[in-house]
């Protein structure tokens, strides 16, 4: 047998060698264990959008899309924005379609930020943000979530604390994964304002943008006044997220004064439309921001999946009711499984949105919650993730574990039985 080979993968890039998704879903995988780990749901979206790609394959739209991404969804997605949170896009200039997400935030990482400038990050934060960052040799700084109740809140003084001369960006994800936390207007309109003070970029992840819960999903709900354009003076001030004991309100931050020209919105149909696999995500934003977006995208994918496109596009014109009933019925899911793991002994943390809720495991005499996550699957079969993958300063999340709740009832009841063996 050769002796081992030397790790060539450059030093910025080892601490992201491997991700807790794949290893708790690999020990589902070697247990039948219940994976409720990965943020993937296991039914399909609308079946006029699984259509429409169908159609689109056999029509022949199976070469490369135009580098931004076909007319008809770029134009799909300034229509959604338009009417849901009165903002303006033009399709032609200020949005850029991505291969998912992931691809949207990396893109706008390697454009818009130097090498040796500093990111601000609020932590927990989904761990590709940390990859994306070392790629662009840049640094990252963050700062924690605080609780709040049975959930979390934004700490804004610590936030301002934290911005130093070489800070230019800050990320921001709302609704929040893992947490589900949904960030209050009030906090968004604080986080404007230290932005503009301090004359950051913004980059705001909003793939759960549509799945929030106890309430509407948009900026908006009927009869309501819409949120504001951050892009056309005189227009309504955004509406209001929620407050103590009110309802949870998405708010789309490039809507907030000053932001427009300072934000690039990141988001999906992958959580909206139940199509992970698509890999069809959009950057939103001013032209000059979406310029140095296009000018690092189009040097690692060049374009997404064509045929996928107009598919999305349909769902976006056509769909809103299927995706409200979605909403719903992930709102349910979140009660089922909370009770759960309420009955298993965890103290279950507020989810107002996205797949996900989290819950504290030191209840069953529990200190560490990474140890917790590897022995579950082999222990009673259920796969989970430890919020301390999410962290950098993991002290004060070291009990807390997420679960994934966008499974078919029968996946989330045989999870439940499994629980009560803890």
């Amino acid at each position: 047998m050769s002796a081992e080979l030397p790790n060539r993968t450059v030093e910025r890039l080892r601490p992201f060698g491997s991700t807790v998704f794949a290893e708790m879903t690999a020990l589902a995988v070697a247990t039948g264990a219940v994976n409720l780990g990965q943020g993937f749901p296991d039914t399909d979206g609308p079946a006029s959008m699984l259509a429409a790609a169908q159609d689109a394959i056999a029509a022949g739209l199976n070469q490369y899309a135009p580098g931004a991404g076909m007319p008809v969804l770029r134009n799909a997605i300034a229509a959604d924005r338009a009417r849901r949170s009165n903002i303006q896009y033009d399709p032609a200039t200020e949005i850029l379609v991505t291969v998912g997400a992931t691809e949207g935030i990396a893109a706008a990482i390697l454009g818009l930020v130097e090498a040796g400038d500093e990111v601000l990050l609020i932590e927990p934060y989904y761990d590709s943000y940390a990859a994306a960052i070392a790629l662009a040799g840049a640094r990252r700084r963050t700062v924690p979530l605080v609780a709040d109740g049975s959930g979390y809140a934004v700490d804004l003084d610590a936030l301002e604390r934290a911005i130093g001369p070489d800070t230019t960006l800050l990320i921001v994800n709302s609704p929040h994964n893992p947490t589900g936390t949904v960030f209050t207007r009030a906090e968004l309109t604080r986080i404007a304002e230290i932005a503009c003070k301090h004359n950051l970029l913004v980059l705001t992840d909003e793939v759960y943008e549509r799945l929030v819960f106890d309430g509407p999903s948009s900026g908006h709900s009927a009869g309501s006044t819409p949120a504001s354009s951050g892009h056309s003076a005189g227009s309504t001030p955004a509406s209001s997220g929620h407050s103590a004991g009110s309802t949870p309100v998405h708010v789309p931050l490039a809507t907030l004064p000053g932001m427009f020209e300072r934000t690039v919105t990141v988001s999906s149909a992958a959580k909206t439309f139940n199509a992970t696999g698509w890999k069809t995500g959009w950057a939103l934003g001013p032209a000059n921001l979406i310029d140095a977006v296009r000018s690092a995208k189009q040097f690692m994918t060049f374009v997404g999946g064509t045929p996928f496109q107009p598919a999305v596009a349909h769902a976006l014109e056509h769909e809103d009711q299927w995706v409200a009933e979605l909403r719903r019925g992930l709102q349910r899911k979140r009660d089922r499984l909370s009770t759960s793991l309420t009955k298993a002994g965890l103290t279950v943390k507020a989810s107002a949105g996205t797949y996900f809720v989290c819950a504290d495991v030191a209840p069953l005499g529990e200190t560490d919650a990474v140890a917790f996550c590897r022995s579950l699957p082999a222990r009673i079969g259920v796969a989970a993730v430890p919020v301390t993958a999410f962290v950098d300063q993991p002290e004060p999340w070291k009990t807390l574990v997420r679960f994934a709740f966008c499974k078919k009832d029968d996946v989330l009841d045989e999870a439940a039985e499994r629980l009560l063996e803890l």
